[in-house]
């Protein structure tokens, strides 16, 4: 008679969500991108003809690679959680899944919340300003202009996506290049106390790569990057004015190469050793603008930038190690 008072069962506990995979955060930090931290084995050659050979150095290089991991894991998770949130991820690699390594998007492919995504972030920014902070007060120099270039390349790159959404507000493209310049001239004065025109030329060439292949990525997103209201070139003008934008940057890279020589800021071996990497982009423009593959074009992109620094690292070795040679 009194089964119907008899109290409803208390609910059983949702289990709790399952431990990501220490991989599954590898990925959201896209450790697989190095083509920033590869400047530093180009500093630590550039630095050789005044410096030389020194194991301070490369452990003083060693802490940058850290900071810079730490900025970048930073600037990618926050990335992520804004592509998600507005849906531009979902769209730009939902139908290009197999080509672009949908796995890359941990949250778009569900294997991380977003609240995960956000602890990460914020644990990495706090590292990150730990490290650079101790990366300034390590230097052996500490000019003005180089602390104030550490901290915007941090602020800047926390901001990308995030709180003031730079890449969204049209400085995507300068922020590319940006962070890459910053990235050779920073540790190199840190180390150095100044820096030279051709340092500066080098270091010009090295950012201009990551913004290059960041104008292929941009081309392919277009579509879902207008619709969340990211501000590219690609986003806001004509496919014809945008082939016609990165033909034109690809042709400002060459004349940077080639003029530096002229007027006599580069060394005559600059442009020759370079030479392959014109005759690279030449064939990347032709993929994604004539064959009309814009992914197979990002790609040798990447793996022209990475040519670049190869060929720049060697000869400033050689002219370093070998200062008989008619460098």
């Amino acid at each position: 008679m009194t089964d119907h008072l008899t109290a409803p069962p208390a609910p059983v506990p949702a289990a709790p969500a399952p431990r990501p995979a220490l991989g599954t955060y590898a990925r959201l930090a896209k450790l697989d991108i190095v083509d920033y931290y590869i400047g530093l084995p180009l500093v630590f050659a550039m630095t050789l003809p005044l410096l030389g050979p020194r194991a301070d150095t490369l452990g003083f290089l060693l802490l940058v690679l850290l900071a810079e991991v730490a900025v970048v894991a930073a600037m990618v998770a926050f990335d992520d959680v804004t592509g998600y949130r507005d849906g531009s991820d979902a769209a730009n690699y939902g139908s290009d899944a197999a080509r672009r390594r949908l796995a890359r998007k941990p949250l778009v492919a569900g294997t991380l919340t977003e609240a995960q995504a956000l602890r990460f972030g914020r644990i990495a920014t706090v590292v990150s300003v730990v490290l650079w902070t101790a990366v300034v007060a390590l230097a052996p120099h500490r000019p003005l202009w180089a602390v104030i270039g550490a901290a915007l390349c941090l602020v800047a790159s926390v901001q990308y996506s995030w709180g003031l959404k730079l890449s969204y507000r049209g400085f995507q493209e300068l922020f590319l290049a940006g962070l890459g310049v910053g990235w050779i001239l920073v540790p190199y004065g840190l180390l150095v106390g100044h820096v030279d025109g051709f340092v500066i030329v080098q270091a010009l060439v090295f950012g201009g790569g990551p913004m290059i292949f960041g104008l292929y990525s941009n081309t392919n997103d277009a579509d879902g990057d207008r619709a969340a209201g990211r501000i590219t070139v690609a986003a806001r003008v004509t496919p014809r004015t945008n082939a016609v934008f990165i033909i034109a940057v690809t042709a400002l890279e060459t004349l940077l190469v080639t003029g530096s020589h002229l007027l006599g800021i580069a060394p005559w071996w600059f442009p020759t050793v370079l030479l392959p990497v014109i005759a690279l982009r030449v064939a990347q423009l032709y993929t994604g603008f004539v064959t009309g593959d814009i992914l197979r074009a990002r790609r040798m992109a990447i793996h022209t930038h990475r040519a670049t620094v190869v060929l720049l690292l060697a000869a400033n070795l050689a002219a370093a190690l070998l200062p008989g040679a008619p460098w």
